[in-house]
């Protein structure tokens, strides 16, 4: 019998299985999506932490066969997650190679990082995990992200999140926080969203 609501299947997870998505975060970045029209057809876009590949099936499906999804993670994608216009870099966001195979990639309309760390049960070690990976996907939002372009980010909610929104608010004309209905009740993560990279930043 499950002792939390972490091991047993939810509404959210039922839904996700049955529409042929491998995750129920999916849902996340849907409602994301519908609150600030972040993507569009023909878009180039990058999905950080992106096993086993929720994020990437919706934005392949929402694009309908244009543009293209550049989807990287150190595990690989579930095999449902196919798509022509999909190009899958396995391998440690934060590596040099890495980020220069993505960035030969861009530029970029749209970054979704749903990454999250490795857990310890050591909040402190997690915490500090958490907040590197966050300050990684801003820079990537910042260095390869088109002028005009959108960008979300999951959070691990512990004090940081108005400092990050000030570090967001210089590169975008607007950045906020919003907490997906579909994330457990229970949970603390939550995600920042930034439309419309400024200029020359």
């Amino acid at each position: 019998m499950a002792s939390n609501s972490y091991e047993k299947p939810d509404f959210w997870s039922k839904k996700a299985f049955s529409e042929g998505y491998p995750a129920r975060s999916v849902y996340k970045l849907k409602e994301i999506d519908e609150k600030f029209g972040m993507l569009k057809k023909n878009y180039n876009v990058l999905d950080l932490g992106s096993s086993p590949g929720s994020w990437t099936v919706f934005l392949l499906r929402t694009m309908e066969g244009t543009g293209k999804v550049v989807s990287c993670d150190l595990n690989p994608l579930s095999k449902v997650v196919k798509g022509d216009n999909l190009v899958f870099i396995q391998g440690d966001l934060t590596d040099n190679a890495v980020r220069e195979k993505i960035k030969t990639e861009g530029p970029f309309d749209l970054v979704v990082c749903d990454a999250a760390p490795k857990t310890t049960g050591n909040r402190v070690v997690d915490t500090a995990s958490s907040r590197f990976l966050v300050k990684m996907a801003i820079y990537y939002a910042q260095t390869m992200l088109k002028p005009g372009g959108n960008f979300a980010v999951k959070i691990f909610q512990n004090g940081d999140q108005q400092e990050f929104l000030k570090m967001m608010r210089e590169i975008f004309q607007s950045a906020k926080g919003f907490k997906p209905a579909a994330c457990r009740s229970e949970s603390f993560e939550t995600y920042l969203v930034g439309l419309n990279k400024k200029q020359g930043v």
